[in-house]
C-alpha cells in the first residue's frame, strides 16, 4: 500500500483537484484506492459528490473513537472516501484533548491488505492536521502552479518536509506536480524548468494544463473523467497516474 499526502501550504495550486482526479484515475485502472479528506472544509468529499454536513469521518479516527472501516463511504468503483467529519476543525484547533500523532498511521494498518493507494488531501496550512497526515504518509505530492508566486512558497513546504523527516527519522519520497500549466505561455515553461533545477529527480513528467473542465467539474460532484467526455483534464491526470506508478520524471524542455 502506498500512502501519499498531497500537500502545499499555499492555496489555489490544485491540491484537491489533483487528489480527486489522480485517485479516480487509479481506481478506473482497477486499483483499490482510498481518499482521506484531511481538510475541515470537506472539499474532497464535495468534489466526489459525497459531502454530508454531519458526517463522521477522519475526525473520529484521529480521536480514537472509530476505525477506518466504520467511517468510510463508497465514492466510485474501487474508490472509497474517509470524510473530514464535522469535528475535524476542533481537532485542528487542538480542542479534542491530547491525541497521538500516529493515530492515523495506526488506523491505516487495518486497510493495508485491501488498498493499493491511500491519498490524503491536506489543508492549505501547517498545524496538527499536517502532523497527522505526514506521520501516516510515506510519499508526498506537492502541486505547484506554473507562476512565480507559487515558487515563493516552496521554501516553506521544504522546511516542513525537512522538519518531519528529522522528527520522524524517515525520508519521504517526494513528487512535484506542475499545475495550471499554459502551453502557450513562456512563463509556464520558465517556471517548470526553474522547478527542474530544484527538483531534478522529483518532478513528474506530466504537467497539468489549465483547463476549464477542472474548474467546473467539482461543482457537479464529478471528476474530469466523468465530465463532458474527453478533455485535457482527464488526459493529463491519466498520464500523471502512469508517471506516479512508474516513477517517470520530467527531464527538461525539448
Amino acid at each position: 500500500m502506498r500512502t501519499i499526502a498531497v500537500i502545499n501550504q499555499k492555496g489555489g495550486v490544485g491540491k484537491t483537484t489533483t487528489t480527486a482526479n489522480l485517485a479516480h484515475a487509479f481506481a478506473i485502472k482497477g486499483h483499490s484506492v482510498t481518499g482521506i479528506d484531511m481538510d475541515p472544509q470537506g472539499h474532497l468529499a464535495a468534489h466526489w459528490g459525497r459531502y454530508q454536513k454531519d458526517a463522521q469521518g477522519v475526525d473520529r479516527v484521529l480521536q480514537g473513537e472509530k476505525a477506518i472501516a466504520e467511517v468510510v463511504v463508497s465514492a466510485r468503483d474501487n474508490l472509497q472516501l474517509v470524510p473530514a467529519g464535522r469535528d475535524l476543525k476542533s481537532v485542528e484547533r487542538g480542542e479534542s484533548g491530547e491525541l497521538s500523532p500516529g493515530q492515523l498511521k495506526d488506523a491505516l494498518t487495518s486497510v493495508a491488505d485491501t488498498q493499493d493507494f491511500i491519498f490524503i488531501d491536506c489543508p492549505p496550512a501547517s498545524g496538527l492536521l499536517i502532523d497527522y497526515a505526514l506521520t501516516a504518509a510515506d510519499e508526498m505530492i506537492i502541486p505547484v502552479a506554473a507562476d512565480y508566486l507559487a515558487l515563493r512558497g516552496l521554501s516553506d513546504i521544504m522546511e516542513t518536509v525537512g522538519k518531519f523527516e528529522q522528527q520522524l527519522d524517515k525520508k519521504f519520497k517526494l513528487w512535484v506536480v506542475v499545475t495550471r500549466f499554459h502551453t502557450r505561455r513562456k512563463l509556464s515553461w520558465e517556471v517548470r524548468n526553474k522547478l527542474l533545477e530544484y527538483f531534478p529527480d522529483n518532478m513528474l513528467a506530466t504537467s497539468i494544463r489549465e483547463a476549464t473542465v477542472l474548474a467546473e467539474c467539482p461543482s457537479f460532484g464529478k471528476t474530469a473523467f466523468e465530465y463532458k467526455g474527453a478533455n485535457f483534464g482527464a488526459y493529463d491526470y491519466a498520464s500523471l497516474a502512469r508517471d506516479l506508478l512508474n516513477g517517470e520524471c520530467y527531464r527538461g524542455q525539448e
